[in-house]
């Protein structure tokens, strides 16, 4: 007699194989925006043509390292584009969104769109 190398569930039932739902893939998530805070600077600077660095600080509610951090990953990437001056005596830091970073932008609400519509249609 044959040994079958299947699984068996107790009382010597061959096991059903358990279905799951379909995963996005996950190299289509770009993690770079999937963070909270730097989704809410890109999203800010989507809706604004520039935003400075205390007006975006406020707007998240996040201290300045938080914020300074994160907009250089966005930077490092050019999804935003960061230019410093002075008004006076007084640094001046102002932020705007990149084409690069508005086409990341929608390529990342197409996909979690894709993840609602799938999970409602359940």
């Amino acid at each position: 007699m044959a040994k079958s190398n299947a699984a068996r569930a107790p009382h010597g039932e061959p096991e059903r194989p358990v279905k799951t739902a379909a995963k996005p893939r996950s190299a289509e998530l770009d993690r770079l925006i999937h963070e909270r805070v730097r989704l809410g600077i890109v999203s800010a600077l989507a809706v604004n043509d520039s935003l400075s660095f205390n007006e975006l600080k406020a707007l998240l509610h996040t201290t300045d390292g938080n914020l300074s951090v994160h907009a250089r990953k966005l930077e490092d990437a050019a999804y935003v584009a960061c230019v410093k001056s002075f008004e006076g005596r007084v640094p001046k830091t102002e932020y705007r969104l990149t084409a690069q970073g508005r086409r990341a932008l929608e390529r990342y609400l197409d996909h979690m769109e894709a993840l609602i519509r799938a999970t409602r249609a359940r």
